[in-house]
Formats: C-alpha cells, structure tokens, sequence
C-alpha cells in the first residue's frame, strides 16, 4: 500500500498520517499536549529514548500513596512498552536519586519532593502538578505526590506520540524545563448507568482512555428510571411498576436490600466494582458514585410502593417514617464499597412544594453519611424556594440548569462549592434528544467560542449570553467542571460502541478546557492546534482498545475463510466499523431459527432473523433465512449504522434500527452501529452451513492500521 504526502504514525494500534506542527511554549517549540502543557524553558540538547528503557524510582518515596510511586511507574513501564514500538525493553529499579546515579543509559527518573509546591487557579495546593526536567542523559518527572508523577508520565507519553508523528524514528524530546498543573480540582465525565447497563470493563477502559487526558473523575450515575409522565403521573398512575428503573450495585446473597436490584445480570457485584475502582485508581481516576434520590426514586418504590410520594411514584415520601431509614440503609450496605472521599446523593428535580422536607434530608443525609463513613457528599443543583431552612455549605452544588436551580455565581458568594455541569455546554444524550437538545458530542463551536466575547468555554463559565453568571477562574469555591452523558432512551437505544464514539473527542476537548481553561495561559491550544493533534493522541491512548481497532491479516483484509463451515473460532475477538463482514449461509431446516451465525465480545449475529445482539439488547433485521439454498450476506457498518445486502442486491439495503421510547410522547427509529462480532463463527446450537467468510476493514480505516 503505498501512501504520500504524508506521515506514519504507529501507535499502540493504530497507525495515522499526521503533518502537526510545532507549539511555542516559553520560547521553544515543543511538542503540543492535550490538555496543553503550562510553561517549558529550553535549554541545550536533547534526550533520545532508547529502544532499551531504564526508568528509576526514588526508593525514598516509593511506596508513598495510595496507589504508590511503584505502583504508578509499573503502569507506565506497560504503557511506554505499547506505545512506543520500537522500544523493545524496559526495566524498574529502586535507587536514591540524589546524587544522580552515572549510567550511560539515558533514564527516566520519578521521584517525590516534599516541598514542592504548586497551586489551582483559586490559589489552593494541588497534588497534582508536576516539573519535568529533561537533559541528553535523563527525563526526571518530579511531583508533590505520586499523581502529580503520574500526569507527567502522560506528558512523556504524548510528547512521544507527537514526535513520532511527525516523522520521526525515534522518539527525542528538547532539553529544558517544564512546569505543569491544572486549573482546577474536578476534571470529570459523567456517564449515565442508571438507565443504560455498562459492564465494568468497558467502564475500566473509558477511565484509562480519560487518564490519558488528564481527566480525574468519572462521575458514575448509577440509579434512576426511564421518564414517561403517562406512565408516572397519568390518571391512575398506570404502567409505573414496569416502567424500567436500575440499581446498579448488587446486594450479596441474603441481603434485606436483595428486592432493590430485580436485574441481577444488569448490576455490579462488590469484587466487580472494587476491581473496576482499582482499575481507574491506578490511572489517577476516581469514581464518584451517585444514588440518586429523593426524586429519580423508581427503582425503589417499584421495590417498596409505601415509600412513595402520592401520584408520583418516582418521588420518595419524606415524611413516611421508613423512607429515610431506607435510604440509610443501602448507604450503609454500599459506602464500604466505595473508595471516594466523596459520593452523590444526587437529590434533583423533586417537588418544591416540599422544600423544606428536601433540605432537611439533604442535610440529614450530609451529616449521617460524614458521621458514618466520612465521606462528603455533593448534590445536583435544585432551587427549593424555602424562606426558612438552606442546604448545608458543606456540601458540593453541582450546578446543571438556568433557571432550574440556584445561580453558581450566588452560590459561590454565599459560601458553596460548586462544580459547572451546565447542560449549555456540558450535556450530551445517548443517540438521539427531544428537538436535538443536546447534542451526539460536546460542541466544539461552543467550547471553542462560545462564551461572551468568544474566548471559548472554561469552568468558570456558566452561560452564553448573560457575563453576570459568570465568575473568574479564581473564584475561591469553583471546584471545576463535569460533562455529562444521558441515556433518556435506555438500554435499546446505543451500544456501549457508540457510547465510546460520544465520548472520545469529547473527553479530549473538555479536557483542555478543564485543564487549562480559556484565555489564561498563553499556552493553552488553538482550535486549529488541538484538531491538528487530536487524531495522533486519540490513537496513541494506551492500556485499552475500545473502538476495537485490529491489523488486518493483508492488505484490508482481517480474515478469510474459503471453505464450509458450521463452528470455527479465531483469535479477532472484536472488530470497529467501518467494515464488510460478507459470507454465505444454509440454515439447518431441522431447527432453522436456533444457534448463532458470529459471535464476539461486543455483539453477536443471531441466525433467527438475522438478529444482532448487543450490550444485552436484541435488534432484528426481520429477515428470514430460507433452507433451501445458501443466501449471501453483505453486512457493512460505519460508525452511524449497519446494514445488509442479501444475494448481492444493492438497491434493497436492510437496516438494523432501534425503537425508542422519547418520553411517552413518540417512537422514534434510530440507526444502530455494532462492532464486528468476529470471534466464532457459528455456535450455541446453530447446525448448518457457513462459507466464503471474509472480513475486511472499510474506508478510512484501511489508512489507519498498520498493514
């Protein structure tokens, strides 16, 4: 295959034709970051990596933290190794560095000082800034604490993902000194898992892809309901009990809480989530959860109905003496799962009419969960109009809506923290929204400009239109930021795939602003910067593969199998659109309707009307396989959708839709766009013949893999 006017990039696995040009920070070029890096001083020479590694851990600080220093280089060892490929060794040692040990390897070193000090933009310490000093011989990342360490690794990795872009062999990087930390202290996404199940494997790589940017939070919504208003709030309230409602944390067996999770293959056991929390942590993620009450109750009143507030069945009755000895009660089954300082009550959208019950539960609720477990707690942003009673300022108002709770800029000046989560800028919905509300992916337009006087998007900005709800970047309680990912439409409507394409350039571009802000450091990227090296970084993620990139065998092709077949497994367990899975296939007339066709990690093909499976949901093609002959199957899918073209003809394309549900209101189709199922062919009973298998890589794909 030969490609010009261009350069390879290969990188983890994937390979790019970039041409991304130098950015000038302290008066040298270097290479650009996302999030950018906030000040480097050359100075002479520069530091080449080798294809033997050493990195060198201060044995003086390597156990310091949770995870340690160790804990954190061992990460990076994996990560430098996967990235970088033509690095084919790299060793771990322990050793004092000061004086500096004499190698003529070039080294890596990480290490603690104690006094170093760096600071957010409110003028508060952070753990999280870093120095980086670079010499020919060595690449020291000095830190406050091990995560501070940690970040600055991210930097070394995507310096490196940059060089190599831009045509380089080997990986050099300039001779100086850099100083690095975020603007503020919450840096987050959130991701809707109370009405749409995610297993804790894709959750686990969505924190290590976050990591990469530097991203520090993964705010997990983990209970709540569809919301249909005939189905709650209609005469009678008819349709509530089968409404879909999740709790996402599963009891153990015997639990008196067993009733709360009805979805047991929909829900987290405690190794499952402790696993998933060791997975982020390790990466400088931590997982905020949030059980969401006393609105967005369902799933618990569907479990116990006596606890609910009159004619509306999500909203918990408050004054009902068992409602609060609940609540208390799964916290106390649950917070020794969490490792978090912190968790969500979330407490949105309940009656206002009842304020004062509201805030005396919040309240409640703040002072139990401290005294129990001393954790904090935060709150979404809700305006209860009480003349008598306010929440406690010790908890963390996570504003979402004008008018819909209380003005941050108010907030702040009464003592509040407060973390912008508004939905102008800072909601998404999984694949379709009423109206198209919010938009598939965070938009760049407005993030880039779409402030007043168009400096672009940061923390400190809550609306488009209106300057007086907006603070500075140093407001002294503005904690930081959280983008949010909804799914209204539930479990049928996205697969986790398309969940990850919602994500990833969001996750980036927040991650800049989030980082480093808007018009505050003269080192913080253009838009034309950020989308010149995003494509480089993105591909360069390590530690995770979630848009399920693959080599192809040859050319674009990732597997062929001429012959006939009725089982047949390879070692391709997944496969990223866009691609062309084609092959021939004769159902068993004895059971034409049972086994299946493909099957993989993400998504399985069902012989029975051609029915993809997927994230637990099942989408039916409705097409009937005759037995008779061998039909040839054309399956093609991008990152929008998936059709088939049956025996060849290509004026009659059949497309794989959802039906979703928007709010009781109206059915809405939506394309659905399913990874490759490429692991087994055949299976689960499925007893006829399959032939002429081949899948091939599609489009711009082709162009980004190594072939």
């Amino acid at each position: 295959m030969a490609i010009t006017g261009g350069i390879f990039l290969r990188v983890s696995k994937a390979l790019i034709l970039l041409s991304i040009p130098a950015l000038c920070v302290g008066g040298d070029a270097i290479s650009p970051q996302i999030p950018s890096v906030e000040s480097f001083v050359p100075s002479n020479g520069v530091f080449e990596l080798p294809p033997i590694v050493h990195i060198v851990v201060d044995n003086e600080y390597a156990s310091h933290g949770s995870p340690s220093l160790l804990d954190f280089a061992k990460v990076f060892q994996t990560d430098l190794e996967e990235a970088i490929p033509y690095v084919t060794n790299t060793t771990i040692s322990l050793s004092p560095l000061d004086p500096d040990p004499t190698s003529d390897i070039p080294t890596i070193y990480l290490t603690i000082n104690s006094s170093a000090q760096f600071t957010l933009y409110n003028g508060q310490p952070t753990d999280e800034g870093y120095q980086f000093e670079v010499t020919p011989d060595t690449y020291r990342i000095t830190a406050l604490a091990p995560i501070g360490v940690w970040w600055g690794t991210r930097t070394f990795l995507q310096q490196a993902a940059v060089d190599l872009a831009q045509g380089a062999k080997t990986v050099s990087f300039p001779a100086g000194q850099g100083v690095d930390s975020p603007g503020w202290e919450v840096r987050g996404f959130m991701l809707d898992a109370g009405r749409h199940w995610f297993e804790a494997s894709f959750l686990g790589d969505l924190c290590i892809y976050a990591s990469f940017f530097k991203l520090n939070e993964l705010h997990l919504h983990a209970s709540d309901n569809l919301w249909n208003p005939a189905f709650l709030y209609g005469e009678g309230n008819e349709g509530w009990e089968k409404l879909y409602a999740a709790f996402r944390f599963q009891p153990p067996a015997g639990s008196a809480l067993d009733g709360l999770v009805p979805r047991k293959n929909e829900s987290w056991t405690k190794q499952e989530f402790l696993d998933l929390q060791q997975t982020c942590a390790s990466h400088g993620v931590t997982i905020i959860p949030e059980v969401d009450t006393p609105g967005h109750s369902l799933v618990i009143t569907q479990w116990k109905p006596e606890l609910m507030e009159s004619g509306q069945p999500d909203h918990l009755n408050l004054s009902y003496p068992e409602t609060i000895p609940t609540i208390k009660s799964i916290w106390d089954e649950f917070l020794p799962w969490f490792s978090a300082a912190e968790v969500s009550i979330g407490a949105d959208e309940y009656d206002a009419s009842l304020a004062n019950d509201y805030i005396s539960f919040v309240n409640e609720m703040s002072t139990y969960i401290g005294a129990q477990f001393n954790k904090s707690i935060r709150i979404w942003g809700t305006n209860e109009p009480s003349t008598t009673m306010s929440v406690s300022e010790n908890i963390t108002i996570q504003h979402w809506d004008f008018p819909g709770d209380d003005i941050p800029v108010q907030l702040l000046s009464q003592g509040y923290r407060v973390i912008n989560s508004e939905q102008t800028f800072l909601y998404l919905d999984g694949k379709t929204s009423e109206d198209n509300q919010f938009p598939q992916q965070l938009s760049e337009d407005l993030l880039w400009s779409g402030a007043p006087g168009g400096k672009g998007w940061a923390p400190n900005i809550f609306s488009a239109t209106d300057p007086t709800n907006n603070t500075t970047p140093d407001a002294p309680n503005l904690r930081g930021a959280i983008f949010a990912l909804w799914n209204d439409w539930g479990n049928n409507a996205t697969t986790a795939l398309e969940i990850y394409y919602q994500l990833a350039k969001s996750v980036a571009l927040f991650s800049e602003k989030a980082w480093a802000g808007s018009d505050v450091r003269a080192t913080a990227l253009t838009r034309d910067q950020f989308d010149t090296v995003y494509p480089a970084l993105t591909a360069a993620a390590p530690g995770q593969n979630l848009n399920r990139v693959v080599k192809p065998k040859y050319g674009n092709v990732v597997y062929e199998f001429p012959g006939t077949y009725s089982t047949l497994s390879t070692e391709i367990t997944s496969v990223g659109p866009p691609y062309t899975l084609s092959f021939s296939v004769k159902p068993d007339p004895r059971s034409p309707d049972t086994g299946l066709l493909f099957s993989g990690i993400d998504s399985k093909l069902h012989v029975a009307n051609l029915t993809f499976e997927a994230t637990g949901q099942l989408y039916a093609l409705g097409y009937v396989l005759p037995t008779d002959k061998y039909t040839s199957v054309s399956i093609r899918a991008t990152r929008e959708y998936t059709y088939a073209v049956i025996d060849g003809d290509e004026t009659n394309p059949r497309y794989w839709y959802t039906l979703m549900d928007i709010w009781g209101d109206y059915m809405a189709l939506g394309n659905m766009s399913f990874a490759a199922p490429s692991h087994n062919i055949g299976g689960s009973g499925f007893s006829g013949e399959i032939r002429d298998i081949k899948l091939t890589l599609e489009g711009k794909q082709v162009a980004a893999i190594l072939s």
